[in-house]
């Protein structure tokens, strides 16, 4: 018990006057620091600033990070809960919202809204995020590139509580993107030709299992290729379903489901 009180001041003192250069979130970023320096890929240097935004940012509940490719599409390579995939997909679908705003090349550093199910400058997205329970979020930029292009990306932070994602989450979260951004800089962990790869692979994947689908509605309805597809669209979005991940179930589920 006396552990967590120390924890807890600890937290609630970060971005003050106060002196916690001994404390536990203290330790947490020398050695975040620590694994940073020995990463050797982008999928190590993301996970674990990932996995210390969900430790160490007050009110952080789910936590994910967007990148963006040469194209100009966004994805997600990590996150702590697949929820936190179709929420970004939501907004890369919409081409709004704070994670797609915090990576913009214009973006003020960070994105946040302390009650989305109020919140009015991300309509699709704000309804998605409340229909899974998550009320506040928080994103900071974050540089995956040392060189021109540099396609920033964002460090996304979900909380279940209004108003959880305040000044001192802000603050960690800023230092951690930066801590992030620093490593994937001087190691060359992340490199264009390694990011493009990796978005190859899963548009290949979704192509492959897009066409899986399509072609059990074409056998099954009689529709044409163009039609089958047309209708996956529309229920994926009537359903708010990834696109891929509908073709996903269907193509591996077809005699157990039939699409409305």
């Amino acid at each position: 018990m006396a552990d967590e009180r120390l924890w807890q001041r600890d937290r609630a003192g970060f971005g003050s006057a106060e002196d916690i250069s001994a404390g536990p979130l203290a330790e947490q970023f020398v050695e975040l620091t620590r694994l940073l320096l020995t990463a050797s890929t982008p999928a190590q240097v993301l996970q674990q600033v990932v996995d210390a935004a969900y430790r160490v940012v007050p009110g952080a509940d789910l936590v994910s990070v967007t990148l963006r490719a040469p194209d100009g599409t966004f994805h997600t390579p990590v996150s702590t809960g697949e929820v936190a995939l179709e929420l970004d997909e939501v907004q890369y679908r919409a081409g709004t919202g704070p994670c797609v705003d915090a990576a913009d090349s214009g973006s003020p550093g960070h994105v946040r809204s302390d009650d989305l199910a109020t919140e009015k400058r991300w309509p699709d997205f704000s309804r998605a995020a409340a229909g899974h329970g998550y009320t506040a979020i928080l994103s900071t930029v974050l540089v995956p590139h040392a060189a021109p292009p540099k396609l920033p990306g964002a460090l996304n932070i979900y909380s279940r509580r209004p108003d959880a994602l305040d000044a001192v989450s802000e603050d960690t979260a800023l230092l951690l993107a930066t801590h992030g951004s620093l490593a994937l800089a001087s190691t060359n962990a992340v490199s264009r030709i390694e990011l493009e790869a990796h978005h190859l692979r899963r548009a290949v994947e979704s192509r492959d299992v897009i066409g899986q689908a399509k072609g059990i509605l074409m056998q099954r309805r009689g529709l044409t290729a163009d039609e089958a597809f047309d209708l996956l669209r529309h229920t994926s979005q009537d359903l708010n379903v990834k696109l891929a991940e509908l073709a996903r179930t269907l193509a591996t589920r077809h005699t157990e489901l039939d699409l409305p």
